[in-house]
């Protein structure tokens, strides 16, 4: 699912603020830079509001967020639909005691904690990060959060690259994003 597919006029807002730039963090990658979409309080609202319009009224208790962009969207949708807002952290982030799980992305290997306790069995939950390239974050997210019992509604981005298929490793999950870069 996308809005992009879905021609929602503001899409084309969004996509505009959106800057790439070569060769970060290394040679080859063309990254996404979501900062001149932050600087654009229409383009980052439209954002927003689109996720909200897409969740609310689904009974999504958990919006897990992946650091650290999914910081930046995750708690302003988990507010407007009143969820409770679960930072996906990096390792020795978190105080107390948290649960972890390794991934391989498109540049190296990383590895994603969660506090325990802060996902209950049965609790539906919303994963949400700037982007999707290869599947391994949010791959990691959702082995996270199910492990604990969660059930995983959908994952939700701002832009995906299609050409490196990571929808293809979400096992069925469903996607949604708002705009395609190539």
């Amino acid at each position: 699912m996308s809005a992009y597919r879905d021609k929602d006029p503001r899409i084309n807002g969004i996509q505009t603020k959106i800057r790439v730039v070569p060769d970060f963090p290394k040679q080859g990658i063309m990254f996404q830079d979501i900062t001149t979409l932050l600087l654009d309080p229409k383009a980052f609202k439209d954002t927003i509001d689109l996720f909200v319009e897409r969740y609310k009224g689904k009974n999504i208790s958990v919006v897990a967020g992946i650091e650290a962009r999914g910081f930046i969207f995750g708690p302003p949708i988990a507010l407007a639909i009143g969820a409770k807002f679960v930072p996906l952290r990096k390792p020795k982030k978190l105080p107390g005691k948290v649960i972890s799980e390794e991934y391989i992305l498109e540049y190296g290997r990383d590895c994603l904690e969660m506090h325990v306790g802060a996902v209950e069995p049965g609790e539906r939950a919303l994963v949400v990060d700037d982007l999707i390239a290869t599947g391994g974050t949010l791959c990691a997210a959702m082995n996270l959060l199910e492990r604990v019992g969660a059930e995983v509604v959908e994952c939700a981005c701002v832009i995906e690259l299609p050409d490196l298929k990571g929808r293809e490793r979400l096992n069925g999950k469903p996607l949604y994003v708002l705009v395609e870069s190539h």
